[in-house]
């Protein structure tokens, strides 16, 4: 083996095992531990998509951060991408990241996160269908009403407060200014 083949070979495994810690990275860093920073709260109503570059069912393509579709992965409108924290609803908890840009139009009438389909489908009970790319189970149901807990914001453009509409732009914008933490929950 020649010191260029085995420099390339390096190299390649180098960027695998990089590509394998950074597909696996954000759902695992937004786990809930108790040690968490909560930086922002609230609520919202959210949908569910699945964009794996299929062209199936709506899907409009990768996610915006380059991240493969997965588990965990949501669209913002307005937040930075790789802002991490986690969502509930009906007593669940799940973490999420902020990989994809979304919904649209629909965060004009107040729909603030596009979670992923398999993340929706463990909150309110239904199953991921791989085929329709959609969630079976749950009567048809496309909203939910979550709570967010905001514990990472990403270093890209995008507001750190609470989300506005995709039209606004905000998600274009760098936001030097980050919403102040809850009082009760902060930590030095």
């Amino acid at each position: 083996m020649s010191a260029r083949s085995g420099l390339r070979s390096l190299t390649l495994l180098t960027a695998i095992a990089i590509g394998t810690l950074t597909i696996a990275g954000p759902a695992a860093h937004a786990a809930t531990g108790t040690d968490e920073k909560v930086l922002l709260k609230g609520s919202t109503t959210a949908s569910y998509f699945w964009d794996d570059a299929s062209g199936r069912a709506g899907d409009t393509g990768l996610p915006a951060s380059g991240k493969p579709m997965q588990k965990g992965l949501a669209a913002s409108p307005s937040w930075p991408l790789m802002t991490e924290g986690y969502v509930m609803y009906k007593g669940k908890k799940l973490p999420f990241f902020v990989g994809d840009r979304g919904p649209g139009e629909p965060s004009n009438r107040g729909i603030m996160l596009d979670l992923d389909a398999k993340t929706f489908a463990e909150l309110t009970g239904g199953r991921f269908n791989s085929s329709t790319l959609g969630v079976d189970g749950v009567g048809g149901q496309g909203h939910i009403e979550i709570d967010y807990v905001i514990t990472k914001w990403g270093d890209g453009p995008g507001k750190k407060n609470y989300p506005v509409p995709f039209s606004t732009r905000a998600w274009a914008e760098r936001d030097h200014n980050p919403a102040t933490p809850p009082q009760d929950e902060a930590q030095s």
